[in-house]
């Protein structure tokens, strides 16, 4: 798979976006406190330090003190943002989350950049790809995971507005920025990027581009995809998938996460009880990551635009 297909887009890394949107909250809301695990630079936080120095916490590689020290400020009324990769904003610190954050529905923003395979190089010990899976199923958690550097820009400004705890998912490349600036941006709802009537690509996070990108090819071939970005996981919009697959009675899920427990698993609970609907899932199935760049990895582990395409062609010769 060739990097060439983000031409002509402006490509900036949606962790630049985190940045962006904290450091502008920062300058409108004086309770917005930004915690770092030893990785100010990787999660772009250097400018928020740098003019709000008194709000800013260097806590070092000591993530579960962090999430600690979030919720306890979270207790006092501030609205800490905490910042770390997303296999330590999840997996290294589960437990403290969900005794000291989730249970007493703390306003504690859970900030997690590098997530998926396209973390590239540091392999399968920073490459989660199940902690969607492990935040959604957290009672009260909202989940995020926007497409491009302008959403995830708007979705850390929309959570510092929002009561309770959210967990902001993020990642490392440069990506193409193709959201425009004036979208709304809204928790819990989803965004129908282009309309179809064949097939519905539901698409979140940095696959919503290769969605976009399936919708096209497809189109060459006289298929007319629909293109859903759900840079909300939970709470779920399940009134726009809805709408979207009576239309075009035909599902594909893409995510750069484990299929279990992610996006498409929660379209197929919904459908399977409330419209049943022909599905198939493009995601990493039961495995781990590894070392590698990141356009290789995506297409070894059949997340590519190519394999969303033959995954809504197989599904439309199905019907």
């Amino acid at each position: 798979m060739s990097w060439d297909i983000f031409q002509p887009y402006d490509k900036k890394a949606t962790r630049d976006g985190f940045g962006a949107g904290l450091h502008e909250i920062g300058k409108s809301n004086d309770q917005v406190v930004a915690l770092c695990a030893d990785l100010l630079g990787s999660l772009k936080m250097q400018a928020f330090k740098k003019d709000f120095p008194d709000r800013f916490i260097q806590v070092g590689i000591a993530e579960a003190n962090m999430m600690g020290i979030a919720a306890g400020l979270a207790t006092a009324g501030k609205i800490p943002f905490t910042g770390t990769f997303a296999n330590f904003s999840t997996g290294r610190v589960y437990d403290q989350i969900r005794q000291s954050i989730a249970y007493s529905n703390k306003n504690v923003k859970i900030c997690a950049s590098h997530a998926g395979l396209t973390l590239g190089e540091d392999g399968a010990t920073h490459q989660i790809l199940e902690d969607i899976g492990m935040m959604k199923m957290l009672p009260g958690m909202t989940v995020i995971n926007p497409c491009d550097y302008q959403q995830t820009k708007a979705a850390t400004i929309a959570i510092a507005e929002h009561e309770g705890p959210v967990y902001l998912r993020f990642g490392r490349p440069g990506w193409p920025v193709f959201i425009p600036k004036d979208m709304p941006f809204e928790i819990g709802k989803g965004q129908r990027l282009k309309k179809g009537s064949d097939v519905t690509l539901l698409a979140t996070g940095h696959m919503t581009w290769f969605a976009l990108e399936a919708a096209r090819s497809l189109e060459k071939e006289g298929i007319d995809a629909e293109v859903l970005n759900f840079h909300t996981i939970k709470p779920f919009d399940h009134e726009l998938l809805l709408d979207s697959v009576k239309k075009t009675n035909a599902l594909v899920s893409v995510e750069e996460h484990n299929r279990f427990g992610g996006l498409g698993d929660m379209a197929a609970q919904y459908l399977a009880i409330n419209h049943p609907t022909p599905m198939k899932f493009v995601a990493t199935e039961d495995t781990f990551g590894e070392s590698g760049k990141p356009a290789e990895l995506l297409e070894k582990y059949g997340l590519s635009p190519q394999h969303i395409h033959a995954a809504a062609l197989n599904l439309i010769e199905g019907k």
